[in-house]
């Protein structure tokens, strides 16, 4: 129940997350305008008793609550508007988003609304197509820019494999790094397309560059039969989701050894994997996997906006294949 006690402690809330959003607002934006990124995070539950996670994608806010079931519906616009104001940027360009704990199946796909509505933003000398407004994830995880780098810097002359390749953002940076080659695999035409458009958008031609909707797991054992191989890859799958279709349940915690072992079967000797995951408390699993070198690499890939104290934003290992 909604009380005038509530709206007194949500304003003071209100106040103490526009406070400690300015000022980091403030401390990143420079540093940021000079590398030329334009999507940034400001805040990530720092103050325990206010539950959010607040972004900057040039010019617009994305605002979420972590909810629980003592969420109220009032809670998040009042946030929402405090922030705006400290900003200075307008109702209309601040996006409110809940984020449920536990297993949440395909997220990165879950539509709020269908305005199909994308704004161009940068990062270095690319560029990408987001969409604050119809999904829970925008179409960039911006967390992982450090690790696109890596990505650019060893792509010369390979070719690249990017697994659970969502809007085709790794794929980019390998191809502007001089990939041979580039494969974007996908289960969602929508993921697909967004590609599609992000390649053109940074001027990178279509030849050589594959674009394949399709189950990963589907993908990879296809892969093998045609006699695929790769020397270069990048694997960064939900926690958990689900074939429909078939009614198949992809859950990282169990499923990982045999996803990385069937990565592994199309990687040429001496070649490099980059494995990611978000899930809070992942244990990788490394027996039988054909590896000369596994190396966590977390530290290097996390950029500086979203390390925290309490929670990794995302864990990332390098596996290098023997040669």
């Amino acid at each position: 129940m909604f009380t005038p006690e509530l709206a007194v402690q949500y304003e003071n809330q209100a106040q103490m997350l526009a406070n400690r959003v300015k000022k980091t607002y403030k401390h990143f934006r420079k540093r940021f305008a000079r590398q030329n990124i334009a999507v940034f995070r400001l805040y990530d539950w720092d103050i325990p008793e206010i539950r959010a996670v607040v972004d900057w994608y040039a010019g617009h806010l994305v605002i979420a609550e972590y909810t629980r079931k003592q969420s109220t519906r009032q809670w998040l616009p009042v946030m929402g508007k405090a922030v705006a104001r400290a900003l200075d940027v307008p109702m209309e360009n601040v996006h409110l988003k809940e984020r449920v704990a536990g297993k949440q199946d395909g997220m990165r796909y879950q539509r709020l609304d269908t305005t199909d509505e994308k704004i161009v933003v940068a990062e270095r000398d690319l560029r990408f197509l987001v969409n604050p407004y119809d999904y829970i994830d925008t179409g960039l995880f911006s967390d992982h820019r450090n690790t696109r780098q890596m990505i650019r810097d060893m792509a010369a002359g390979r070719d690249f494999l990017n697994l659970y390749g969502y809007t085709g953002t790794f794929s980019c940076y390998a191809a502007r790094g001089g990939a041979r080659t580039t494969t974007s695999v996908d289960r969602s035409e929508t993921a697909i397309t967004w590609t599609r458009e992000n390649m053109a958008l940074n001027n990178i031609a279509e030849a050589g560059h594959r674009l394949v909707q399709a189950d990963s797991f589907d993908f990879l054992k296809q892969a093998e039969k045609q006699g695929l191989h790769f020397d270069l890859a990048v694997v960064d799958p939900p926690s958990y989701s689900t074939t429909r279709s078939r009614n198949q349940a992809f859950d990282i915690l169990k499923d990982h050894p045999r996803l990385l072992s069937m990565v592994l079967a199309l990687m040429q000797p001496g070649s490099q994997v980059f494995f990611s995951t978000n899930h809070q408390n992942f244990d990788l699993q490394t027996q039988g996997l054909n590896a000369a070198n596994i190396t966590e690499i977390t530290d290097q890939t996390i950029p500086e906006d979203y390390r925290r104290k309490h929670k990794k934003i995302h864990r990332c290992w390098k596996i290098t294949l023997p040669v």
